[in-house]
């Protein structure tokens, strides 16, 4: 049964009333985790949020900055977790005509495939393409095999499962070291 309540026009019916019930027993059947006893669940929850928080800061504190350093005189992009070596995979760079950019830079977007368009090229479904200055990024390459020889059009050509590792590894604002 519905009816209205003054002249608002306030509907209220059964399922209204059992909700706010509810509510009102749940507000004044709840109290503060540092009330509970040492031995209820609240307490251990509770030290067990904040051990886990502490032990969160203490990773987050240790860990080191994560970059990629690409070395075009030996078609190699090393990746790095501050002074520790995490990867090291052969590429192909540029070639003489259409060389790779020198310089910092960052990771600006990721995408899982994208098509990459250019002056004597088209291709669809490029896999694990990281961007790291305008139209230059680093990518799976399955079109050739000849890594370690400068062949791109100015990315960086990683074998198809090596750009996976990288990809799942950098997250969007890594520094990217490109050098001679």
């Amino acid at each position: 049964m519905q009816t209205w309540i003054g002249n608002g026009g306030i509907r209220s019916s059964g399922t209204f009333c059992t909700g706010v019930a509810l509510m009102v027993v749940t507000l004044f059947s709840w109290s503060s985790p540092l009330t509970g006893t040492p031995n209820s669940a609240t307490a251990t929850a509770t030290s067990i949020d904040e051990n886990s928080i502490t032990l969160f800061n203490n990773i987050r504190q240790t860990s080191q900055p994560r970059w990629i350093e690409i070395d075009l005189s030996e078609q190699r992009l090393r990746a790095w977790e501050g002074k520790k070596l995490v990867y090291s995979y052969r590429i192909s760079g540029g070639k003489r005509s259409t060389p790779t950019p020198i310089g910092r830079f960052r990771i600006n977007s990721k995408y899982r495939t994208h098509r990459m368009r250019g002056s004597g090229y088209n291709i669809p479904d490029v896999p694990y393409t990281m961007y790291f200055y305008r139209g230059y990024a680093i990518h799976g390459a399955y079109w050739h095999n000849r890594f370690g020889t400068p062949v791109s059009h100015g990315c960086i050509n990683l074998p198809v499962n090596q750009a996976h590792n990288l990809y799942r590894w950098a997250s969007t604002g890594t520094l990217v070291v490109v050098r001679k």
